[in-house]
């Protein structure tokens, strides 16, 4: 299957009534997702990426039942508690029946935790042909070169890095991780690209959820970020949360959106095919560097990392 990939649809805020307001402050039934799954495969966009606790476990039932014969499947292995054999063999056993497929093409360590431990046994699925590509996810600097390693050591390539990046939350480009990334051939795909519904038009109302109850605060500190960001949007005929997409695949970097209507899948087709400016791209990182607007940020899951795995190589 092609792994050419330019965008991909989270899943996230997949689930029930009462999960979907409070995550994204609206429901959407089942029958509209499957719309847009079918918009995306129309659409060239068909990767989705999952985790057993998206949707409180129903994301994953429901990509099984839409079908999964012609998408490319992203699924992680999230390690809450320290390493135990089989741990994540039968974690990925139990996405395979959801899935109702035989393999994931690309399978992600979600944390830090127990790193040599829990590559091994990814690796180990890996050679039985039920991982197709590997990665790792909220990994720093240092613990993507040592996964790396421990890949490489197999003969294995790491495939990507999945973590938190966003127009104004950049510190893994300034830390040098996206660097190291494009110098390695490593894919970086980029979570929470509209920080919650804070990098779209702030002239557009939306429901209430937990998470905009956050970070609506920020609001104020945006405005010349979103007269920026407007301009820009009439600029290329795209929305807001499109130029937040386009930033993104204009630096090359994998935006990983929430996707639930097909409106907002064509969307984000569109936005991707968009080339911002040098310019363009200079002035919205100068106002949002100027903003300093404070997000949930980076590493938001460091503190379930044990001291002792911040490791340096």
């Amino acid at each position: 299957m092609d792994m050419d990939i330019k965008a991909v649809i989270g899943t996230n805020s997949w689930g029930g009534k009462l999960y979907g307001k409070a995550l994204r402050g609206s429901y959407v039934d089942d029958s509209v997702i499957k719309e847009a799954m079918e918009e995306g495969n129309r659409l060239g966009i068909k990767v989705y990426d999952m985790a057993r606790d998206y949707g409180l476990g129903k994301a994953q039932k429901m990509l099984g039942e839409f079908g999964t014969d012609d998408i490319i499947i992203s699924a992680k292995y999230t390690p809450f508690k320290r390493y135990k054999k089989n741990c994540v063999r039968r974690s990925l056993e139990k996405d395979l029946e959801d899935f109702h497929r035989r393999y994931v093409d690309i399978y992600w360590l979600h944390l830090p935790i127990d790193i040599k431990e829990h590559l091994n046994e990814i690796i180990d699925l890996y050679k039985e042909g039920k991982i197709h590509y590997i990665g790792v996810s909220n990994f720093d600097l240092e613990e993507c070169r040592l996964s790396k390693q421990i890949l490489e050591n197999a003969g294995i390539p790491l495939y990507g890095v999945q973590n938190h990046y966003s127009i104004i939350s950049r510190e893994w480009e300034k830390n040098g991780l996206i660097d190291w990334c494009k110098a390695n051939n490593v894919s970086f795909w980029a979570w929470a690209v509209l920080e919650e519904g804070l990098l779209v038009d702030p002239n557009i109302k939306s429901g209430f959820s937990l998470m905009k109850m956050y970070t609506n605060r920020q609001k104020k500190k945006l405005r010349d970020l979103y007269r920026v960001l407007i301009s820009t949007a009439k600029n290329h005929d795209i929305s807001v949360a499109q130029v937040a997409e386009s930033f993104c695949s204009t630096k090359g970097i994998v935006p990983i959106c929430g996707c639930r209507k097909p409106r907002q899948v064509k969307e984000l087709a569109k936005a991707v095919d968009v080339k911002l400016t040098d310019a363009e791209i200079k002035r919205i990182e100068e106002e949002a560097d100027r903003a300093n607007a404070k997000v949930l940020g980076h590493d938001i899951f460091r503190f379930y990392v044990p001291k002792k795995d911040k490791i340096t190589v």
